[in-house]
């Protein structure tokens, strides 16, 4: 039935790696997962998936605005949309038939009537005059269909549409009438044909159990003899059988002493393996220890040396205090290199200029715990830091493997698609669908605004 129709184009055909046998017997198992579907019914449901592409339902004319720029003049059902040259599938603007109320034409050139007065008129120009009077006709029919289907029906039409109702029921009827006849007659024939399938079984059944009532007649003779014989070789095998009693009685005992043998030698390997683990973790922990104790005196040299710059330029600045006071506590160099060695140090006093000598804690010994702040917090921010980059990297990582499902499951979709074979139109569909637009947003989109910003926009394409 399918195979003299020409199910897809060839250019579908082309697009994907199978041929046209195999779109055939693909389309052959698809069309019968519907049956007892009706004509109407596979008519409506086709037209439902049909609709809801951009193309369909568009006649398509060339045409230009007054800048001369080559256009589409798309005649649909519900108005007329402009696309550019180069894209079929998005209009540019569209005028909906309810805001249209005069067409005409003279020559190429064509004009459109808003119902909004204050609008300017809609004006382009066609690329064929022959064409003029099936674009005029096609306007009116559609703008005709548009305005009657927002009307309430006559009574003409409401008895027509009863009247087919009554129809369309009678016609169900039949249709279930007529199924459940072949239903009890596709019932009958299966029942029959199993009854002989039946018959020929029992028959086959009795030749074959004619056929093992003769071979076993000849075999009780033959099992004879075979009993003879297996009661000849069944004292052999009880003698085999204590000689292998025998030896598997010799082969346990020395597998016991090997036993003994194996469980003493991994006793004395596990008390190895713990004597080298903790002589491991002393080594770690004298190591640590070690690096400890050197960090701790890196630090006390350090405060030293920063101890001995501040003393030097704390003298460095009072050199010229007044002579009376420098006269009673006047240093030699090598005495003030030796303080912090005495245990002495020089401070200034905050409410007077001169210097006093006082009997306190060095300052090397007073700044060598004060890094040790600075170095906890260092260490606090650096594990927070490495913390929060370990969170930022599962995130990434569970972020790609989600991308990869994703795309491997596009690529399991469109493994049989060659990208070669597509299309202008295609790929521009495939950009659309990626940037989650259909027909019906776009055509939102596109009507929005009033008429007279439609028009000028028309204008300036």
């Amino acid at each position: 039935m399918l195979a003299s129709e020409e199910l897809l184009p060839q250019r579908v055909i082309d697009q994907y790696q199978m041929t046209a046998e195999m779109w055939e017997e693909r389309i052959k198992v698809w069309y019968a997962d519907h049956r007892g579907m009706s004509r109407d019914e596979s008519e409506i449901e086709y037209l439902k998936i049909a609709q809801d592409l951009d193309m369909y339902g568009v006649n398509y004319f060339p045409i230009s605005n007054k800048k001369d720029t080559d256009l589409w003049l798309g005649v649909t059902s519900l108005g007329l949309n402009i696309y550019e040259k180069e894209n079929k599938l998005t209009p540019k603007t569209t005028f909906q038939w309810s805001e249209i109320r005069h067409v005409s034409f003279d020559d190429k050139k064509f004009t459109i009537k808003p119902v909004d007065k204050t609008s300017p008129n809609f004006v382009f120009f066609s690329h064929k005059v022959r064409m003029n009077k099936l674009i005029l006709d096609l306007c009116i029919g559609n703008h005709d269909l548009f305005m009657r289907r927002r009307k309430p029906d006559s009574m003409e039409v409401q008895q027509m549409k009863t009247q087919a109702k009554e129809e369309k029921s009678r016609r169900q009827i039949e249709r279930n009438k007529l199924a459940r006849e072949k239903q009890l007659r596709e019932i009958a024939e299966k029942e029959k044909s199993i009854m002989e399938q039946r018959l020929m079984q029992y028959q086959e059944e009795i030749r074959l159990a004619n056929e093992a009532l003769r071979r076993s007649e000849e075999t009780a003779d033959l099992l004879a003899e075979k009993s003879r014989v297996a009661e000849e070789e069944a004292m052999l095998l009880g003698q085999k059988a204590s000689e292998a009693e025998h030896k598997i009685t010799q082969f346990r005992l020395t597998a016991l002493k090997t036993e003994e043998e194996k469980v003493s030698l991994e006793r004395k390997t596990r008390e190895a393996e713990q004597l080298t683990a903790r002589l491991v973790d002393e080594s770690e922990r004298r190591a640590a220890e070690a690096n400890k104790l050197k960090e701790e005196l890196l630090r006390a040299r350090v405060a030293e040396k920063q101890a001995k710059e501040k003393l030097l330029e704390f003298l460095s600045r009072n050199a010229y205090v007044n002579t009376s006071v420098s006269s009673l506590y006047s240093v030699s160099s090598s005495s003030v290199l030796d303080l912090p060695a005495d245990l002495h140090a020089l401070r200034l006093n905050a409410n007077s200029p001169s210097l006093s000598l006082t009997h306190s804690t060095p300052p090397a010994l007073v700044d060598h715990h004060l890094p040790a702040y600075d170095f906890i917090a260092d260490n606090d921010m650096e594990q927070l830091s490495l913390e929060i980059e370990k969170e930022r990297v599962q995130y990434l990582e569970k972020s790609k493997n989600l991308q990869d499902q994703l795309r491997d499951l596009k690529t399991e979709i469109e493994v049989l698609k060659v990208d070669e074979k597509q299309c202008e139109l295609d790929m521009l569909h495939d950009e659309q669908v990626r940037l989650g637009e259909n027909k019906y947003s776009t055509l939102k989109k596109v009507k929005c605004g009033s008429t007279k910003a439609r028009v000028a926009y028309f204008e300036e394409l």
